[in-house]
């Protein structure tokens, strides 16, 4: 799949020898990574069946690990949430927890958030690579260039909105166990019983909601990481980004990760409450539940989900920019302005 704004830079010598191959385009969207110092060949050819394939295994290390490590500040968050006079703050949240349950209690939910988020990670971030070409594609060289910010906007949310599918049954179980006490204390006891409660309608009636935070968060995502990425080497580090070791661009991509993690964290914040709700109350329709806690009710647990969301989605790019160094996926470097016909 050939791409038309970006270039991948590699050393001279190899950079020579490529631009001798005609099949190998000369141009590329990035691929959103670090460049790698290291003269290693790529395992594949950018934009390729195996490319994506690659960027999506990717998407399931980075997004099934990290939200199965945040699982209990998720629970108490989810709590928070639910249960806002019981659970007063974060700290509050986590001594009651274990004082009903004890420490074994803030595992609650691991399951299902390992296998929900490492199938949306599947999907964010093997289709956001396949969306962002192709609409790269679409637009032209020169638009794709001085419309990144849109093109980055679209692709992440197109691959979200299909990621999501494989993810809302896993947080439909996620959330009951973690919300309704004495329900269920693993998957295998929670699904039978919603099953039997509510039947098949119990695992996606949380659909629309979560794509109301899903996307939002996702576009954020991306966008505002492609962006401040670009800002921090261009006002931030005092060389070129070719120039910098790994651990440098290491450094680089999990502050803009952060960055861009708190920013999602706000903008998601109350449809996450409303699937958080959902998921509690049986047979409950979003307007039931926004009738009975109000708009300042979709706010509660903010600052836990802010310090969730900002570490999730820092060490997400942090690990997914190193599976791309270790697997040697093509790394384009950040965006320069396309070349006008006369130079």
């Amino acid at each position: 799949m050939y791409s038309p704004f970006h270039q991948l830079r590699k050393p001279v010598d190899q950079q020579n020898a490529l631009e001798n191959v005609s099949q190998f385009p000369a141009h590329l969207v990035p691929g959103r990574t670090i460049a790698a110092a290291a003269v290693n060949e790529d395992s594949c050819e950018f934009g390729s069946p195996k490319y994506f394939a690659l960027c999506g295994l990717g998407g399931i290390v980075s997004c099934g690990l990290t939200h199965t490590m945040v699982t209990p500040l998720d629970l108490v968050k989810c709590r928070l949430q639910v249960d806002p006079a019981k659970y007063k703050n974060l700290i509050n949240g986590f001594k009651v927890t274990m004082a009903d349950e004890g420490v074994r209690g803030l595992a609650k939910g691991w399951a299902p958030t390992a296998m929900g988020y490492s199938i949306q990670g599947l999907g964010k971030f093997g289709l956001y690579e396949y969306f962002k070409i192709l609409y790269a594609d679409l637009l032209g060289e020169e638009n794709a260039y001085y419309w990144r910010t849109s093109l980055y906007l679209a692709a992440s949310a197109s691959a979200e909105l299909f990621a999501d599918v494989g993810l809302v049954s896993f947080e439909s179980i996620k959330v009951k166990i973690q919300t309704t006490p004495g329900f269920a204390n693993t998957m295998r006891e929670a699904v039978p019983k919603m099953l039997k409660q509510e039947g098949v309608s119990a695992f996606f009636k949380s659909l629309v909601p979560l794509w109301m935070r899903q996307i939002p968060y996702t576009m954020m995502k991306f966008a505002c990481f492609e962006r401040t990425v670009e800002l921090i080497y261009a006002h931030v580090v005092p060389k070129p980004r070719a120039d910098c070791s790994k651990g440098e661009q290491l450094i680089v991509t999990f502050a803009a990760g952060y960055i861009a993690g708190v920013f999602c964290a706000v903008v998601s914040h109350p449809a996450d409450t409303l699937v958080s709700k959902l998921n509690q109350e049986k047979g409950a329709s979003s307007i039931d539940v926004l009738k009975k806690i109000g708009f300042g009710g979709l706010w509660k647990g903010l600052g836990p989900r802010i310090i969730m969301i900002g570490t999730l989605t820092a060490l997400q790019w942090f690990i997914y920019d190193s599976v791309k160094v270790t697997l040697n996926i093509p790394r384009p470097l950040p965006p320069a302005p396309p070349k006008t016909k006369s130079e």
